[in-house]
C-alpha cells in the first residue's frame, strides 16, 4: 500500500491569497475589512 503524505502548506501562497494586501486589492475585500473594523474585531486576516 502507498503512503499518504499530508499536504505541505506554503505560507507565502496562503498570505498572497488571504492576507491583508490581498483583501485590500479588491472592492469586496475592502468592504469585508471595514465590516470587521466596525464590529470591533482585530484585523487579523490570515
Amino acid at each position: 500500500m502507498a503512503m499518504h503524505y499530508p499536504r505541505r502548506n506554503s505560507n507565502i501562497k496562503r498570505r498572497r491569497s488571504f492576507g491583508f494586501r490581498a483583501r485590500m486589492k479588491t472592492k469586496s475585500g475592502r468592504k469585508l475589512l471595514n465590516k470587521r473594523r466596525r464590529t470591533g474585531r482585530k484585523l487579523q486576516t490570515i
